[in-house]
Order: structure tokens, then sequence, then C-alpha cells
């Protein structure tokens, strides 16, 4: 027997994609994750580097429907229109447990825990009649959202006691080295700063400094059509630019690094100077290879690719295993090639929308 949908990956993508399906009336879903918590990976994250505000705006939710973002929601409980105004001017950061909230009241209201079973997938192949998700069954359509494929860290620190990846629970020494710039980085400086700790960032070029993970315009159709276009080599190129580290402007990072450097507790340099902690803010590994499943996908199938990247449609389907009987998508991180900030909210509602339209389109029988 073929099952109709399945959702590899229990994390937020695959709360966007199951919440998105529901809401156009697909009802018979079948998620595969680790944790009943769709934000148990990301709350542990936020948690370890003190995160506050979200960089994502009003509409950084995991509802399937832009409206109402979470400025209106904010509005409406504080009987304030400051979060609209804010966000109208593109300056609304949600704070993190009001985005918590939302996620726990999206969970509850599409029944996601009945849809949930509670399993490492290791393995997707193309079959007759669809996709065989790891010997649990066969389903005509899968989106798979595999999160990051794990914590990228310094193999000169791997046996170093100082050392500690930024996104694993953490305190601050009186001296503090952090290697990174970007916003788990800018993050962390804060933290130690506010912790009482001299700071060091280690680093060799300056971040960019922009609102989101990538410019505004890739959020776009326009922007996201120049992409599109873009030959392979210029596409990799784009991707391998777009990852540069970045935090936001403004006096809320400014002011107190400044003040921190006029002390003598805030300084850049180029390599670590033996100082007690050094904090990894270095993000995730990068590529495709670097998860299994992926990895074997692309190797049983022959898929194509462009160095860490898995080549895909626009619409976030892999060409080579979709038609109009069945179809496979990307969604998370791995989904870059159809859209350079998949990785954002934005990103897995993009792709969640689009297959969520491929089920829909597809007969039944």
């Amino acid at each position: 027997m073929t099952n109709r949908v399945a959702v590899v990956g229990g994390g937020l993508g695959g709360l966007v994609a199951y919440a998105t399906l529901r809401h156009v009336g697909v009802e018979d879903v079948t998620v595969f994750g680790t944790d009943s918590d769709p934000a148990a990976v990301w709350r542990e994250r936020a948690a370890s580097i003190r995160q506050r505000f979200m960089r994502s705006e009003s509409d950084g939710h995991v509802a399937p429907a832009s409206f109402p973002g979470l400025a209106v929601r904010a509005a409406l409980r504080s009987g304030s229109p400051a979060p609209l105004l804010r966000s109208i001017a593109d300056r609304y950061n949600p704070p993190v447990e009001d985005f918590l909230a939302h996620v726990a009241e999206v969970r509850e209201r599409t029944r996601w825990d009945d849809a949930l079973v509670r399993a490492r997938v290791n393995r997707v192949a193309a079959v007759d009649g669809g996709f065989d998700v790891d010997g649990r069954g066969v389903f005509r359509h899968v989106l798979i959202a595999p999160g990051h494929p794990g914590l990228a860290r310094l193999e000169e620190l791997a046996a170093d006691p100082r050392a500690v990846h930024a996104y694993e629970p953490h305190e601050y020494a009186d001296d503090v080295e952090v290697v990174g710039a970007g916003m788990a980085a800018a993050t962390e400086w804060l933290n130690a700063l506010d912790a009482g700790a001299t700071v060091t960032s280690v680093r060799r070029r300056e971040p960019e400094r922009r609102p989101l993970n990538l410019p505004r315009t890739l959020f776009s159709r326009r922007g996201l059509a120049g992409f599109h276009r873009a030959a392979r080599a210029e596409r990799i190129g784009l991707l391998r630019r777009y990852s540069a580290p970045s935090y936001p402007a403004g006096r809320r990072w400014d002011e107190p690094l400044e003040r921190a450097a006029a002390e003598g507790r805030f300084r850049v340099a180029a390599e670590l100077n033996g100082a007690a902690q050094v904090i990894c803010a270095t993000g995730f590994r990068r590529g495709f290879r670097h998860d299994p499943l992926l990895a074997r996908l692309v190797d049983q199938h022959s898929l194509k690719t462009a160095e860490d990247w898995i080549v895909l449609a626009p619409d976030s389907t892999v060409p080579a295993l979709t038609d109009e009987a069945r179809t496979l998508s990307l969604a998370g991180v791995p989904a870059q090639w159809a859209f350079p900030a998949a990785d954002t909210l934005a990103g897995m509602k993009y792709a969640a929308h689009r297959f969520a339209a491929k089920v829909v389109a597809c007969p039944t029988r």
C-alpha cells in the first residue's frame, strides 16, 4: 500500500511543512522526527547564546499564512500599536518567548503530536509508486527537512578544554575569545561583556551589517528570479558570498561594543591569544555530504550536485525524482539551491507551499 505524504524531519522546517499541508486540506500526513517538540533543537541553541529576540521579522513564524504576523499578535495582546508601527518600518524583531509560544500554539492546533512518528530516518529511496522511507512505508510525496548537519568545530581546538561551541550550554570565563563574526558571535560578545568578561573577537574579515541573514532583495520574487537565472558557476559564487558572516546594524550592538572597547574590555584580533575560554561561534557544517541521509540519496540515485549543494528545481523539488505522480522536495538548509535563505522561516515556508501545491495537484489515486 502506498501512503500519501511524509515529512521527514521533526524540527521547525517539518512543522512549517506539516502546518501548510493541513492548511490546504491534506490530512493524511506522517511526520518522522526524533523529538515531539519541533522547537527542541532550536530552543537549546537559542538558550545557549541567551538569544532574546529573533533576527526574523513579523512574518517569521511557522503558521502557513503570513497574516496575522507576530507583530499583529503582539499588538492585540498588549493593546498597543507599537509592534505594528515597528513592523511597518521593518524594525520589529519578535521576542524569542513570543516565537516559542506561537510554535506551541501551532503544534497544538494542527495536532502535530498525532501525526508524529518518533523515529530517525536514515534512508529515503525512490521505488515504484513513490519513496520508501527507511522501511516504514512507501509514500507518494515526501518532503525532507533534516535541519543543519551538525555544528562546525575547529579541528585545532578539538581537544582543547578551553573550547566550547556557542550553541552548546556554557557560562563565561573572565577572559574570553569568540571565534567568528556572525549573529551568534555578536550575541556572544555582548553576553560575555554583560557577564563581566574581557572579550576578544577573533576574525580575519569584517562582518557584513544587515538586518536579515541575506540581503532583503533575495526574499522578493524579483530578487529570487534573478538568482534562479544565474548560471551554475555564478550561483555557486553567490551562495558562497551569501554565507559570509553578518549581524544587524544599530545601537543595540554598537554602543555596548564601543563602551567596552573604550574600557579596554573588547578588541579584535586575527589569531587566538591564549584566553581562558574560547567560544566557537562558527555555525554549522556545510554541504549535503555531512548529512548521511542526503549523501545516500545522492549516491543511490546519481543526483545532480554543484559542489556542496544538491541541484534543485526552483520550486525546491528534486527534478530527477519528481513527476506528475510523485514528489520529492527538500526544505531547510539543503534547499539553498532553490532559495538561498532556505534555512530561515521564510525559506521553510517557500518550500512548504510549493510542496503542498504539488501534493494537491496530484491525483489521489
